[in-house]
């Protein structure tokens, strides 16, 4: 397929973005914490406080998003706790109307997520989404998590992009930076990326609630590139 389009790319992070994170939540705030807690003989509270550490030790790194070293890290497996709670596994308000219309109106569509392999894979089972995407690609093959401008780097040398035609939509703000680091020029986030968490008031970048709010933007901005 052709790396350019006269439509503008547009990349989608995957959990809190195009799915609900609430799964993710309810994975890693109650479920990792009771089971630990479990295997090693120790009250919530003491899980929690030791979870706490490893999480903020690890934040934004790819062992981060590893199933393979959390389930190193806390002594149970990971992957199967979460494969376990498969089905709660959801997509966010309006998730397949955009795709569709992304699709309907010949938009290059991609995919660019944190979540490993294992974690990708089920989730694309789940939700029935892989059929929209050009492209899919997982931070643990590029060897570098979105938040860093090499990831950016190694995504455009495998499937060139122009950056100030994509569009980047991801709830995350230290990915958005990242991305923005590297030269994307239209950043958009979530403003509820959990249906179980807090509305967001404030942002660096311009905040959408339902995915659908995309359309409207898309609208506007081939709008003005007809009369430029």
């Amino acid at each position: 397929m052709s790396n350019f389009s006269q439509k503008p790319t547009i990349i989608f992070d995957m959990d809190g973005t195009l799915l609900d994170l609430a799964y993710d939540d309810l994975i890693w705030n109650q479920l990792v914490p009771i089971q630990y807690a479990e295997v090693h003989q120790c009250s919530i509270e003491q899980s929690k406080e030791v979870l706490f550490q490893f999480y903020q030790e690890h934040s934004h790194t790819l062992n981060w998003y590893s199933s393979h070293f959390w389930s190193t890290k806390v002594g149970f497996d990971v992957l199967a706790l979460q494969k376990k709670q498969q089905h709660k596994v959801s997509r966010r308000e309006g998730c397949i109307e955009l795709l569709e219309y992304l699709k309907a109106n010949h938009y290059p569509c991609w995919l660019a997520t944190n979540a490993d392999c294992a974690s990708l894979k089920f989730k694309l089972k789940q939700t029935s989404i892989e059929q929209y995407f050009d492209v899919i690609v997982s931070s643990e093959t590029l060897g570098h998590a979105k938040e860093f401008t090499a990831f950016w780097e190694k995504l455009h040398q495998l499937h060139p992009f122009d950056a100030q035609q994509t569009y980047f939509i991801d709830d995350t703000e230290k990915v958005l930076l990242g991305a923005q680091k590297f030269g994307l020029q239209h950043l958009i986030t979530i403003q509820q990326p959990s249906s179980t968490g807090l509305i967001r008031e404030n942002s660096n970048f311009p905040m959408i609630n339902r995915l659908t709010d995309l359309i409207p933007l898309l609208e506007q901005a081939e709008e003005q590139k007809q009369y430029a």
